[in-house]
């Protein structure tokens, strides 16, 4: 019972932490390791969990969505569900022991990237202004990510679009989270015939995420987002050093 109470409880943070501010693979991951998951498996239970209460995040974000810089939803959402179909083959076809290897070098990439994508999009836009062709290219690269690891992924692509647009993250964040979302399906769908995904597992986490994700869409227009974004990069650094110290001690 306490091991699926775990689950459940895993399932429902990640779901709010994707829902408010990304990260939620910082959770998910990591406890279907600890838990006793091989690596290649976790990742590809843990974003077939998340999945659903992607779909619900975006839901209940859809009356946010709002236009920014010089490339529409559109273009950006079927570049994504590509690239995460590239991605999760990636994945697929790279040998366990291998992926086992890279997991914790991914982990801190995805930290890095959570804690100083925003800053240096930001800071780059004094220097840089990519075009509408320019961003869909690093968005398929970015997508390719999200569907073979994912790790702050939602924060990556808010970095990229910061080049183009002066867009704050309140009006990027629905937007980031449809977009995933699309990513993420085209990677579930090659997921589901895999023979990976630890069905259990990730129907229990299933179940908390759903809960999860709209408790943290609607939770994200009251909490502080600095308070959430702060838990997240504590949390993200903790499971960084934890994979290493796995992987070397």
């Amino acid at each position: 019972m306490i091991y699926f109470l775990i689950l459940a409880a895993t399932g429902f943070i990640a779901g709010a932490m994707n829902a408010a501010a990304g990260g939620g693979s910082f959770v998910t991951f990591p406890v279907l390791v600890f838990l006793g998951l091989p690596a290649l498996s976790a990742n590809v239970s843990s974003t077939v969990a998340m999945w659903p209460a992607a779909l619900a995040s975006a839901w209940a974000y859809r009356n946010d969505f709002r236009a920014f810089g010089p490339v529409p939803l559109k273009p950006l959402f079927i570049v994504s569900v590509i690239g995460g179909g590239v991605g999760a083959l990636l994945l697929l076809y790279t040998p366990a022991a291998a992926f086992d290897r890279i997991v914790p070098w991914l982990l801190l990439a995805a930290t890095l990237a959570f804690v100083f994508g925003r800053e240096a999009g930001l800071a780059l836009r004094r220097y840089v202004h990519i075009g509408p062709v320019a961003v869909l290219v690093v968005q398929f690269v970015l997508a390719i990510y999200g569907g073979y690891f994912g790790g702050a992924v939602g924060i990556l692509m808010m970095a990229a679009w910061s080049l183009m647009s002066e867009a704050n993250l309140k009006v990027m964040g629905p937007t980031r989270t449809v977009v995933v979302a699309g990513a993420n399906t085209t990677a579930v769908a090659l997921f589901l015939f895999s023979g990976q995904v630890w069905w259990i597992e990730t129907a229990v986490m299933i179940a908390g995420a759903v809960i999860g994700g709209f408790a943290g869409a609607h939770g994200a227009r009251r909490l502080s987002h600095q308070h959430i974004r702060m838990g997240v990069i504590v949390l993200s650094v903790v499971m960084t050093a934890a994979f290493f110290a796995r992987r070397w001690l």
